[in-house]
């Protein structure tokens, strides 16, 4: 009995101090840091996976479709403006041959695109297309977009940014610009791919992005960890989280790999399971605002302000008012 009984109570003091080291930290209630959201995620079978891939990478598809955790995938589509047919005028620097082998590497990647979503969504898999976001006119990109994707209402749209040098990539009020024109034109909003540091950005500009900071977030991060990067801004979580890739991914070590492709092949995984998933896909909503927790200042100083003809004054501006929330039809 004895015995028995201290065991009992040695097990008791053990599962205490196991609950004091896991809810206290210096005293003060944190939060369960490691959450299966937040690390490693893909090693669930709760959380469905997403392929996306490019016209370089190869598959096999009846290998691939072995894996019945892959619930979705998504295709390069259009890439900054549209290609030049005739192949005539200037080609910023270009040769003509080079506008013609591009025009072929064009027309033959389309027709991959439109193979591969057929095979697709006659598997059962969920379908989507992104944009890779160049420097260019951004309603002429969104509209290359629509007509080379040509999405169904049940297929996901996405514009893909890679960083916040306008120089090399879109730039952000040109992504706002190329988000309203595919929401004019089909009712819908895409989701937002970037990487860890234009999200940031974004995030802590979105007073700025208004429309980009409440995109659905497809994140490319290929660490195995998202301990405390959300919530960010409007995004208290991921939508997609982009794992895995050629740039993590070899013969030796791979976070995942997927039966029938290389291992440049891209793998997300979702912060939910299947079927909710396929509930969300396409929808293309934004997500609620979050109010801002300080004022914004609008200005201070001297200001010459000038109406009608010749009409002019002189005053001082001077002070704060909060930031509030404006419907979206109202902007």
């Amino acid at each position: 009995m004895e015995k028995r009984r201290t065991t009992r109570l040695g097990k008791f003091f053990r599962f205490a101090a196991f609950l004091g080291v896991a809810l206290f930290s210096g005293g003060a209630l944190i939060p369960n840091a490691t959450s299966a959201r937040d690390l490693m995620p893909w090693k669930s079978a709760s959380h469905a996976l997403v392929i996306d891939a490019y016209e370089l990478n190869i598959i096999d598809w009846d290998a691939m479709l072995k894996d019945k955790r892959i619930a979705g995938f998504i295709s390069k589509a259009s890439d900054g403006l549209p290609e030049s047919f005739a192949c005539t005028g200037d080609h910023a620097g270009d040769t003509v041959a080079h506008c013609k082998t591009m025009w072929r590497k064009y027309a033959v990647s389309r027709e991959l695109y439109q193979t591969r979503r057929l095979i697709a969504r006659a598997s059962g898999l969920l379908w989507g297309a992104y944009h890779l976001a160049r420097p260019g006119n951004p309603v002429d990109q969104a509209n290359h977009f629509l007509d080379y994707a040509e999405p169904r209402d049940d297929e996901l749209m996405v514009i893909d940014i890679e960083g916040i040098d306008p120089e090399k990539y879109m730039s952000l009020q040109d992504a706002a610009v190329f988000v309203g024109h595919i929401k004019t034109r089909t009712g819908r909003y895409p989701m937002l791919y970037t990487n860890h540091v234009t999200a940031k950005y974004i995030a802590a500009n979105r007073d700025r992005f208004p429309i980009l900071s409440r995109l659905p977030l497809w994140y490319a991060r290929y660490k195995p960890g998202i301990r405390n990067v959300f919530p960010m801004g409007n995004w208290d979580t991921y939508a997609l989280w982009q794992f895995s890739a050629a740039s993590n991914c070899g013969k030796r070590r791979c976070p995942y790999r997927v039966a029938g492709t290389l291992t440049d092949i891209d793998v997300n995984v979702a912060a939910m399971n299947a079927k909710a998933l396929k509930a969300v896909w396409a929808k293309g909503e934004l997500l609620p605002e979050k109010p801002f927790d300080r004022p914004l200042m609008i200005a201070s100083g001297n200001a010459n302000i000038s109406a009608g003809a010749g009409l002019g004054m002189d005053m001082i501006v001077t002070g704060s008012i909060a930031r509030i929330s404006i419907p979206f039809g109202l902007r």
